[in-house]
C-alpha cells in the first residue's frame, strides 16, 4: 500500500473541510425538521405542511448529514493523531 504524500494529505484535508461544515449545519436542520413533523403531529394541526412531509423531509437532512459525516470520516483517517 503506498502512502499519501504530505502534500497530497494537506490538498485532501483542503478539499473535505466543506463537507464537516456543510455537516455542522446539516444536523440542526433535520432535528428541526423532525421535530416540526412530531409537534404537528402530536397537536394534531398542519404547520403548512401535513406531518409526514415533515417528517419524510427531516430523514432527507438526516441523510445528507449523514453523507457529510462521511467526508469528516475520511478527514480524520487521513490526519490520524500522533
Amino acid at each position: 500500500m503506498v502512502e499519501p504524500t504530505q502534500a497530497e494529505r494537506e490538498k485532501a484535508t483542503e478539499d473535505l473541510k466543506p463537507c464537516s461544515k456543510m455537516e455542522d449545519r446539516a444536523w440542526p436542520v433535520a432535528v428541526v425538521l423532525l421535530l416540526l413533523g412530531i409537534v404537528s403531529d402530536a397537536a394534531n394541526i398542519k404547520l403548512g405542511l401535513e406531518a409526514g412531509n415533515w417528517l419524510l423531509l427531516g430523514i432527507a437532512a438526516l441523510v445528507a448529514a449523514v453523507f457529510f459525516r462521511l467526508g469528516r470520516a475520511v478527514y480524520w483517517n487521513m490526519n490520524p493523531s500522533k
